[in-house]
């Protein structure tokens, strides 16, 4: 890295870093000769694997932005190879990201939809470039720059490439999950402007609600089912933004910034098209089951419960789960159960909103996890049970046995050894995700041998002690917070902290020293007070998981008076 203060080329002044990413780091610099700020990317040739093929992004990179001359773009000002990395000296953009203002939740919409008629004004014009067009592939929040007057600037071309009429699909799958186009993964033709527009689209969604769609479930849903009051004009333009189909969305940014200049003219039109096809629906409903009657003579009851469709049942759910009574809750569950006994069996969409429905109060009930349980035996002899959405399903099951089986009191965990057959299909499974994978194989050894490590005597000859520690620091080690599921996270550092204390008096007998321990607990406590400190995973859930927090804390605090800590390095026997 450059140190803070040294001079570059002669004239560049370095005064602070301003950004990192996984091959480079932004600075800010002056050049004091001409007293402007500028900023520099520095992207060093050493540590970088395959460095040929970085360097020639970075001289594609430069190259398109020498090229181009726009408000919302910045310019590429001087590059410089000093031999040890590429200096790429360009505009300073004064502000912060779009992902830095989501961190105090959802954007305004009026903001969001002046910033993204910009964004669409700076994407047309990079589609317009001669004598082949520019296709930015990577749009997200991250990548946009908000600046002091409102105005932003979209910054990183790193995945950025030219159009090329002759190919047929693009050699290279760039983008970030959640944000890219289905084409930016292969095989499905290659990236063109209307591959923008999907990530304009997924950038819009996540701005106005919040939710990001690069986290788990990696769905976009309407955006007035997360707050009703946003326009349904809104609503219906991310929706054609995010078609599947290229073919079903926009076709350039000329037609998406017309309708986001139009906002009052679609609002009716949105609603209009909305009662069509619930009329639509109905009707189609209605003739169903006159057909079925007639035909086949079904009762009433049962025509009734066979017109209607999956999606309904799910979003009628939807509905009723947005409550927090018993009794919408008991209805949401029956639409959920409906649509997996009578509809459509194999499909996992219900069993992962029923199973959210049980997890809202963060607590598995007996008789919740027994139906649960029942439902996927059954879910699990149908192919499905080969797809990787049925191990995730399996996984968040049994994060859920673990963590939040219902317990009469704190000393139980039965939840604990009923996991482990949950997890080893996790484990066994060739679908499942690597870091899933690591981190079932891990809880798996821990909800196995928990009776034992529970009756420490009788364990030492069957499950070694110094096994059980290393595999809670595996677990603290874990990319949970990466995985979004913020209460799991939360629930596993508790576990860690408790186990870790607990068993106090028994970690010296195993070698395991007093710094190894307590590096344990500084952990925890850091990972914690990094959920708790960022308003986007922890203030909208505050109620719920406080009381998690203050285990941790207890936890941590009553180490501390045992002593942890003020002894560290020192080994147990000294």
């Amino acid at each position: 890295m450059l140190e803070v203060g040294s001079l570059v080329d002669g004239k560049y002044r370095i005064l602070r870093v301003v950004g990192k990413g996984g091959m480079s780091v932004v600075y800010q610099a002056v050049n004091e000769k001409a007293n402007k700020i500028w900023a520099i990317k520095e992207v060093r040739k050493d540590g970088v694997q395959d460095y040929e093929i970085v360097k020639q992004n970075l001289v594609d990179e430069i190259d398109i932005l020498k090229r181009l001359n726009h408000p919302n773009l910045p310019s590429i000002i001087d590059v410089i190879d000093s031999g040890d990395s590429f200096l790429i000296v360009m505009d300073y953009i004064e502000g912060n990201s779009l992902s830095k203002a989501l961190e105090s939740g959802p954007q305004k919409q009026e903001d969001v939809i002046e910033w993204s008629k910009q964004l669409c004004d700076v994407l047309g014009y990079l589609h317009s470039r001669t004598p082949r067009p520019i296709i930015y592939r990577d749009m997200k929040p991250a990548n946009v720059m908000l600046k002091p007057d409102g105005k932003v600037s979209l910054i990183d071309f790193g995945t950025a490439r030219e159009f090329k009429s002759s190919a047929v699909e693009d050699t290279t799958c760039l983008g970030t999950r959640g944000y890219a186009a289905p084409e930016q993964y292969g095989g499905h033709g290659q990236t063109d402007p209307r591959t923008d527009i999907y990530c304009l689209g997924a950038t819009m969604y996540h701005l106005v609600t919040g939710h990001n769609p690069s986290l788990y479930p990696y769905k976009m849903y309407p955006i007035t089912q997360w707050n009703p009051l946003l326009s349904e004009a809104l609503e219906a333009i991310i929706l054609k933004c995010t078609q599947e189909n290229p073919d079903d969305r926009y076709q350039n940014c000329a037609e998406l910034l017309y309708d986001l200049d139009n906002l009052d003219v679609i609002e009716p039109r949105a609603k209009r098209l909305r009662e069509l096809k619930w009329r639509t629906f109905i009707g189609c409903l209605i003739a169903m089951v006159v057909m079925l009657f007639g035909t086949i003579g079904f009762s009433v009851a049962s025509s009734t419960t066979t017109s209607q469709t999956y999606a309904s049942l799910i979003a009628q759910g939807d509905t009723l789960a947005g409550s927090v009574d018993d009794e919408s809750k008991k209805q949401a569950e029956s639409k959920y159960m409906t649509a997996i006994t009578k509809i459509d069996p194999a499909n996992v969409e219900a069993y992962s909103r029923l199973l959210e429905l049980y997890m809202k109060d963060l607590v598995l009930k007996t008789d919740e996890f027994r139906k649960f349980r029942d439902l996927m035996a059954s879910l699990e002899k149908i192919d499905s049970k080969n797809e990787s959405h049925f191990i995730d399903l399996v996984n968040d099951f049994a994060n859920d046995i673990f963590f939040f089986y219902e317990t009469k009191n704190s000393d139980e965990s039965p939840g604990i050894p009923l996991s482990a057959i949950w997890y080893k299909k996790v484990v066994d499974s060739p679908f499942a995700e690597e870091k899933k994978k690591a981190f079932a194989s891990d809880m798996f050894v821990v909800a196995e041998n928990f009776s034992n490590v529970d009756q420490i005597n009788g364990m030492r000859a069957q499950f070694p002690f110094t096994t059980y520690f290393t595999t809670l620091q595996n677990l603290l080690n874990a990319d949970l917070i990466e995985e979004g599921n913020i209460h799991v996270a939360l629930k596993a550092y508790q576990f860690i902290a408790a186990q870790t204390f607990i068993h106090m008096n028994d970690w010296a007998d195993y070698n395991i020293y007093e710094s190894s321990y307590w590096d344990v607990f500084q952990k925890i406590e850091e990972k914690t007070n990094y959920i708790v400190n960022k308003p986007t995973l922890y203030k909208k859930n505050e109620e719920r998981l406080k009381p998690i927090v203050n285990k941790i804390e207890d936890f941590i605090r009553s180490a501390r008076a045992e002593g942890y800590g003020s002894q560290a390095g020192k080994g147990s026997g000294e």
